[in-house]
């Protein structure tokens, strides 16, 4: 699932941050990318732009894929460089994100609300400066094909699941908010949950549905989902923009100006599903060779389900009420833990998790 991976990882780094230094090379900005300037820089930008472009490194959280759209897109339209930054952009490696901010090796990164929470909690300086995907895009998926009809129906099923801490939970909220026990089983598989469903080796297990669910349609596998939020479950940012505290202290106009070019990116991306992941595919060479298809259908996917944008249209909004649902259930459960490694004894302060100054 490109939208889960390791969160415990970030816990562990926070601590020791200031004695790595497993910096990872960022991709190469000349080819696809190497546009010349629009004909106009986005209206939001600062007039007065700095003689000598201000570097941002974005670390990436998986392979290029259809969250990371809107980089691709504002980079090959001359957006990053109207607005003079130089956008180096991180292949995903062996550290999350978030470890990356906190060791100050990148500027910027892609988290998730769930990530970022558990990071702040365990005392990373990170903040979250847009949401890219305005609500949950990954759901509890079952074959079409079995008996089972409703969450409580998991009851005493095998769940394929990725490790991650806040999965049993959320799959017991769920159930029990459907009249089940919450009691199955659990086999770890880590990405092979996603075959051990189709092959009917676990019951059931979590898709990211604008990419794995879109991936399975193609290939004609049907699958009956359950929303979280069809069931009480808080609605959540699934995907953000998290940056590095201390750099947007230190320079907050490169910031806007990274975060305005981005939001236009995305924004052309929620308008222009078929022209944007044509751009992902060539800024890209290679990596949709197997699958060049997918990454139209999944912007499609996203787009007519309005996850980029707002009830309003507008990219990256994030509200303290949809930043404390989800956030406050993970203090409620005893998952947050700080840097001492204990669970946290009081909750959050969950306007910190955030920040809307940066967005244009």
């Amino acid at each position: 699932m490109k939208s889960l991976r390791p969160l415990l990882a970030v816990v562990l780094i926070v601590a020791g941050c200031g004695s790595t230094n497993n910096s990872p090379t960022p991709s190469v900005g000349a080819g696809p990318s190497a546009a010349p300037p629009s004909a106009s820089a986005p209206p939001s930008l600062a007039p007065s732009l700095p003689a000598t472009p201000t570097t941002v490194r974005l670390a990436l959280d998986w392979t290029p894929n259809t969250d990371h759209i809107g980089f691709f897109v504002a980079r090959a339209k001359g957006w990053y460089r109207d607005a003079a930054i130089d956008l180096r952009i991180l292949p995903y490696g062996t550290l999350a994100p978030e470890n990356l901010l906190v060791a100050h090796q990148a500027e910027c990164g892609i988290s998730f609300q769930d990530s970022m929470t558990f990071a702040v909690a365990a005392g990373a300086d990170i903040v979250s400066v847009a949401a890219i995907l305005q609500k949950t895009a990954s759901a509890i998926g079952v074959l079409a094909s079995s008996p089972i009809q409703r969450p409580r129906d998991l009851d005493g099923k095998t769940y394929g699941s990725f490790g991650y801490p806040n999965e049993v939970p959320t799959m017991q909220a769920v159930i029990k908010a459907d009249g089940g026990r919450g009691d199955f089983k659990v086999a770890t598989l880590d990405s092979a949950a996603y075959e051990a469903l189709y092959n009917k080796q676990v019951d059931f297990t979590i898709p990211f549905t604008a990419w794995e669910g879109v991936e399975a349609a193609k290939r004609g596998i049907k699958l009956r989902y359950f929303q979280f939020a069809d069931y009480g479950f808080p609605q959540f940012y699934q995907v953000v923009l998290a940056c590095d505290r201390q750099w947007l202290r230190k320079d907050p106009d490169a910031a806007k100006r990274f975060v305005a070019a981005t939001a236009k990116g995305f924004q052309f991306a929620a308008d222009n599903a078929d022209e944007a992941a044509a751009i992902l595919v060539t800024e890209n060479p290679g990596v949709f060779d197997a699958n060049r298809d997918l990454p139209k259908a999944s912007q499609e996917f996203l787009d007519s389900g309005q996850y980029l944008v707002d009830a309003n249209g507008v990219f990256g909004t994030q509200t303290l009420e949809r930043w404390t649902g989800y956030s406050k259930f993970l203090f409620d459960q005893g998952l947050l833990v700080g840097i001492d490694k204990k669970p946290l004894a009081a909750p959050l302060d969950y306007s910190k998790l955030f920040t809307t100054d940066f967005l244009p």
